[in-house]
């Protein structure tokens, strides 16, 4: 093995140790925050705050000098003051997730985090894959959305979630992971074709064609009451009006050209427009077949199945 892949494979091995130390380190979501699980780390502030005490403890411990003495031991008490009202600002949180509703790859998924607490908190910083958040608990809740990068299609673990908080000097960052087994589906995608499928839309559209007549029920429009019929009769009616069949049609991965991505994302735009337009439809995918339907129970099984689609099968087929 040469220098690089034993390069690889240490980072590799480091990568896995870093968060399995970290999940053991980290807490539960939906559960309040321990003490146990809350880690003081100094900022660059900090350590100059605390150089300065000793600096000015050895000023006065050489030369005698109350005055230093006195200066050294107040910021001392006010360093050890702000550290304990910082651990408190953070101890017994307790975090939520709110999975965003749908998510498209190339774009940004609005992940929802909860904080709860039986007291006000202040400056609580949320971090998550590179998206931050910043969020206060005021009346016992703060809520605040990450915009966590979607890069392809797929089932996408999310990783840890980072609450801190340096409130309210910056001397310290008090910091909590937690963790949680939560995953965001991400659908392909969407992309036009380069020759537009012929479309003809059903549902939706104006009804136009007349096909006769009823007698009239309460609740029907006066609009469409048979007033000139009822002027030489004298009974009332009501005009009836065909409605154009609604198309159905059949999403299928073989009609689309290009490479397996490009078919799926070529899919997905097809399922947005079809549903949009109220049609009937049915998804084609190899070893897959999902039946026709509409609404957004269909449109939701379309995406996820296209989202889910293997892409070891994906690769096999370009």
């Amino acid at each position: 093995m040469n220098v690089a892949g034993l390069a690889t494979v240490g980072f590799s091995h480091r990568e896995r140790l870093h968060h399995w130390w970290l999940r053991r380190l980290a807490a539960s979501v939906e559960q309040p925050l321990p003490q146990r699980q809350l880690f003081l780390i100094p900022t660059r502030f900090g350590l100059g705050w605390a150089v300065l005490v000793v600096v000015l403890l050895l000023f006065g411990i050489n030369y005698q000098n109350n005055l230093a003495y006195g200066l050294a031991f107040w910021l001392f008490s006010v360093g050890v003051v702000v550290v304990l009202r910082g651990w408190l600002n953070l101890l017994g949180v307790t975090p939520g997730l709110r999975l965003p509703r749908e998510a498209f790859a190339g774009s940004e998924a609005r992940l929802g985090v909860v904080l709860k607490a039986r007291s006000d908190r202040t400056a609580l910083e949320l971090r998550c894959d590179g998206a931050r958040g910043r969020v206060d608990i005021v009346d016992g809740l703060g809520e605040t959305e990450l915009a966590l990068p979607t890069p392809r299609r797929g089932i996408q673990a999310l990783p840890l979630l980072r609450v801190e908080t340096r409130w309210p000097l910056g001397l310290v960052r008090v910091v909590a992971w937690v963790r949680h087994d939560a995953e965001l589906l991400v659908w392909p995608h969407p992309v036009e074709e380069d020759e537009p499928v012929a479309h003809h839309a059903g549902a939706g559209l104006e009804a136009v064609d007349f096909a006769g007549l009823r007698r009239f029920q309460p609740g029907d429009s006066p609009g469409r009451v048979a007033w000139k019929q009822w002027s030489r009769t004298g009974v009332l009616t009501t005009k009836v009006f065909s409605v154009p069949p609604r198309q159905q049609l059949w999403l299928d991965y073989e009609a689309c050209r290009g490479d397996p991505e490009r078919r799926l994302s070529v899919l997905c735009a097809r399922v947005l427009a079809h549903h949009q337009a109220g049609d009937r439809y049915g998804l084609r995918l190899p070893g897959l077949t999902l039946a026709q339907g509409e609404g957004e129970a269909q449109r939701r099984r379309a995406l996820d199945a296209l989202a889910r689609f293997p892409a070891s099968r994906s690769e096999g087929q370009a």
